[in-house]
């Protein structure tokens, strides 16, 4: 029986013929194990036990048992992925003694790994930014036609050898990490009443004063404002609304995932940032 953090298990004897049960009792439930147990003989006497587990789900704990418990820590799909980016989590965390830190250096180092896919996205939207004024006056020149316009935009898309679907890949190659980063910071009972700095003093629980929230949504207005603008000015409205949204969504997170997203997009910018500016020069 398990919740997010915590776990009651019975261990039955290996070998043992024993039938394990969960039935409603009120509105909880009760839990055990029925096993037969031998006729004794006037005199006789028998001892049997039986291990019962209550506490946290930690890893190394519930590995260490032997039964499989560690996997009542839920990673998703991704767990493959999860389980040693949670073992190099807790490398930092030894490294710095801080939770927080761990997170922030942990981000700082997948961001390094994929360096070079982020550095082809980055490029990419780059190149298209220097495309807007061109796509600014090909908008203007037939209106709403989209039929001429979407041809017309694939013909300077060819003429200026870019491609703007060469952003994507990059993105899709590393959502697998990104995405079991996220469940190890939603699964790891490590974070529970783990303090950060100053007013963070749970990890695990949302910002008391929305102040992540609100950097991280900042943070993607700045992300927003080195990506090429769309050109629908539909589109273009609701990219405006995603950091407020965003921002309001995230203010339910725990701390600890809303600063994994703020470490990832304050890194994410710098990048961006060189990146694009590198390419601007080039002209």
């Amino acid at each position: 029986m398990t919740d997010h953090y915590f776990l009651q298990a019975v261990l039955a004897e290996p070998h043992q013929q024993v039938q394990i049960y969960a039935r409603p009792d009120g509105s909880n439930f009760a839990a055990g194990i029925e096993q037969r147990l031998p006729t004794l003989q006037p005199g006789q006497s028998y001892a049997f036990q039986q291990q019962l587990f209550l506490g946290p789900k930690q890893q190394d704990l519930l590995s260490a048992l032997g039964r499989g418990l560690e996997q009542t820590v839920d990673y998703g799909w991704f767990a493959i992925v999860a389980e040693p980016m949670y073992g190099v989590l807790r490398w930092f965390h030894s490294w710095t003694g801080n939770w927080g830190w761990a997170i922030v250096f942990l981000v700082i180092a997948v961001k390094l790994i994929f360096f070079y896919p982020s550095a082809i996205s980055y490029r990419s939207m780059a190149n298209m930014r220097k495309l807007q004024p061109k796509l600014e006056k090909i908008k203007k020149e037939y209106g709403d036609d989209r039929q001429k316009m979407g041809a017309a935009m694939m013909e300077l898309y060819r003429s200026e050898k870019i491609n703007p679907m060469a952003g994507c890949l990059p993105i899709l190659i590393q959502m697998p990490v990104f995405i079991a980063l996220y469940w190890v910071l939603v699964e790891s009972v490590s974070l529970r009443q783990a303090p950060f700095i100053l007013w963070i003093h749970d990890l695990a629980v949302p910002d008391p004063y929305y102040i992540l929230p609100l950097l991280m949504g900042i943070s993607m207005f700045l992300q927003q404002r080195l990506n090429p603008a769309p050109v629908d000015p539909v589109q273009k409205k609701v990219m405006s609304i995603l950091p407020v949204a965003f921002a309001v969504f995230f203010s339910f997170f725990p701390a600890g995932l809303v600063l994994y997203w703020l470490t990832n997009n304050v890194v994410s910018i710098g990048q961006q940032y060189l990146i694009t500016r590198h390419v601007l020069k080039e002209g």
